[in-house]
């Protein structure tokens, strides 16, 4: 489809232009979106001017480029505190940092891909992609295929055409058919693992956060090295790992959909 028949109309048009401007990861000059952009000149700079005016950008007049507006950190901070799983989980993450030692990611789903919530540094912490607040594929991280593969059939369908399939490491699934029988095995055992697939020396156990209703809320690993420890120990965490995420679970429903007295 076209810039010009973009299917959400001029809402769906300005989120593509916000998204264009987040990814650059600093300020950004209209040429450069231009460049990028399928949108006309005029409707590009018109979508620009929009935005602007309603704080979700910032003009830097001396430069003449574009930036994150400080709109959007207050719409993120009421969007961390209402949607996110992580001032609910906040305990229960120190609860199995402390036990494990290592690692640990609080991650939800976000269009078909892996959007970090929240974080816990190992006591010997180990520089990874995996950030609170990044958005990383879903295919080949352990939280990633963890939430996969408690999707219902169409949103799993939607997911998976949503992934790129790109080989980051020679353990990567580089294919639809290929992860369909890795989500088949993690069904059975209640557990996915990160075995280097996004980063090489980078393991992990993860489980999804389930409701009562099995709807996937989001999902907890715990993550380490291949020069640390074995994915044979990181899965003797995985009964200590499903307890945390139950506990989180539960503590989320509470808080969103109190039980009538």
């Amino acid at each position: 489809m076209g810039a010009e028949g973009h299917q959400d109309g001029t809402v769906g048009k300005a989120l593509d232009v916000l998204d264009m401007v987040a990814r650059h990861g600093r300020p950004v000059r209209f040429s450069d979106l231009l460049a990028q952009s399928d949108y006309p000149k005029a409707t590009l700079f018109r979508l620009l001017q929009t935005l602007a005016n309603q704080g979700m950008l910032s003009l830097d007049p001396d430069t003449g480029t574009y930036s994150l507006g400080v709109r959007l950190v207050r719409l993120a901070h009421a969007a961390w505190a209402q949607s996110s799983l992580a001032p609910i989980a906040r305990p229960y993450l120190d609860d199995l940092a402390a036990k494990t030692g290592e690692t640990i990611h609080l991650a939800q789903m976000d269009l078909g891909q892996v959007l970090y919530v929240d974080k816990r540094n190992a006591a010997k912490p180990v520089e990874m992609f995996a950030q609170a607040g990044k958005v990383g594929p879903a295919y080949c991280t352990g939280v990633g295929k963890a939430m996969l593969a408690y999707l219902p059939p169409d949103v799993l369908a939607d997911a998976l055409a949503r992934q790129s399939f790109h080989r980051h490491t020679p353990h990567t699934l580089a294919s639809r058919e290929a992860l369909l029988a890795e989500l088949q095995a993690i069904r059975a055992r209640g557990h996915a693992w990160d075995q280097e697939e996004h980063e090489a020396g980078i393991i992990c156990c993860a489980v999804p956060i389930l409701s009562r209703q099995g709807r996937v809320m989001g999902a907890l690993s715990v993550t380490s090295t291949t020069a640390r420890t074995t994915l044979d120990a990181l899965g003797a965490q995985a009964p200590t790992i499903k307890d945390i995420a139950a506990r989180i679970a539960a503590a989320a429903e509470s808080w969103r959909f109190p039980e009538q007295a």
